[in-house]
């Protein structure tokens, strides 16, 4: 576990961001990925100092930020110029706003390229809308209520409250709707210096605590079905500094109960020759079903060998082994009910992803 020192650094100042300070349409910021289950992500405070210089990269991502000008006309409709102001987004991103994997179990559709759009501006960053592909069509659609990712300017004790609902219309290329509902509570809960391999900086940590809705609503033989998702409580922890685009630090976790587990780690970074995609085919497979009773299975692999580790909500090694098939199952009939985290690490690199198990 990492230790984090209370005693502040010589030259901690307390900074303001706005949006300068957030990417925007045009810009690229390279992350690196790294898997660390005991991680600290709760000491905080006002000017406190985060020791992560130890964190190693097992694999790193370069978030590419486009403007509206590389879109479609349709998008260039629906998020451009003639678009209502709150709707006129600045840039669009990939996303994995979206649950792909749960959704191909429902749908006997190929969705794929999700895309969130954004707009920046002087009050805000607000998320106005997704883009799909379904089955080689792109569909874009506004969010009916556009939720706010950072109210700003942003000072240590701000607080602010925001929600988001979206409804995915797949008509008329497949008979069914996605919606999702978004509830964000924010708190900047932290200011001082952190410190991690890609350098020293003054920095805001922000909580983010996000619970949310999906559902699927479809037919099968013209009977109407509707399906909740199960979506986790979930908390984002970001480590922010001026003008670097992206936190400096960002935590994700998983709630059941009174227990949180690590499912993300990333940070700023330079490159350091390990991009995910040299490893495009671990990044790509599918872990199923979520939740799970007697098996999990692993699809899309890779036939090189690739290392799992099933770990609890306490930070134990549960269950670990090696699979060597593109397709495979793990048996997790003897698991308590509850969440874990599924971890899997091939030449270098991790993906980690939460899953909950059920009672048969």
């Amino acid at each position: 576990m990492l230790l984090i020192q209370f005693f502040p650094l010589i030259g901690i100042s307390q900074i303001t961001l706005s949006n300068s300070d957030f990417a925007d349409g045009t810009d690229t910021v390279r992350m690196s990925v790294t898997v660390d289950p005991l991680i600290d992500f709760s000491s905080t405070g006002a000017n406190f100092s985060w020791d992560y210089s130890n964190l190693t990269p097992t694999s790193q991502l370069l978030r590419d930020y486009k403007d509206l000008s590389s879109a479609s006309f349709f998008v260039n409709f629906m998020y451009g110029t003639s678009a209502p102001s709150v709707y006129q987004a600045t840039n669009f991103l990939s996303s994995s706003a979206i649950p792909l994997d749960q959704l191909s179990t429902f749908l006997p559709v190929t969705i794929s390229d999700v895309y969130q759009f954004s707009k920046n501006s002087v009050n805000s960053i607000t998320s106005v809308g997704l883009s799909i592909n379904v089955d080689g069509n792109e569909v874009p659609f506004r969010s009916d209520t556009i939720e706010t990712r950072y109210e700003l300017p942003l000072n240590f004790a701000d607080t602010y409250d925001s929600r988001g609902y979206t409804n995915l219309d797949m008509n008329p290329f497949y008979n069914a709707i996605w919606r999702q509902y978004r509830q964000r509570s924010s708190n900047v809960d932290g200011w001082g210096a952190i410190v991690t391999p890609y350098g020293s900086f003054d920095a805001l940590r922000i909580d983010h605590f996000i619970t949310e809705t999906d559902s699927i609503y479809f037919e099968v033989s013209g009977f109407p079905l509707a399906i909740e998702l199960p979506i986790p409580n979930s908390h984002i922890y970001e480590w922010w500094a001026n003008g670097e685009k992206e936190p400096i630090l960002r935590i994700t976790t998983v709630v059941q109960g009174a227990n949180e587990t690590v499912t993300n780690i990333e940070y700023r970074d330079i490159y350091r020759g390990l991009d995910a995609g040299l490893n495009k085919k671990l990044i790509d497979h599918t872990v199923f079903p979520n939740p799970v009773i007697n098996e999990l299975n692993i699809s899309g692999l890779n036939q090189d060998p690739t290392n799992y580790l099933v770990i609890s909500t306490e930070g134990k090694i549960i269950l670990k082994g090696i699979i060597s098939a593109e397709n495979s199952s793990i048996d997790v009939s003897s698991l308590a009910s509850g969440n874990y985290q599924f971890v899997l690490l091939q030449n270098g690199n991790a993906f980690s992803t939460a899953f909950l198990k059920s009672k048969p």
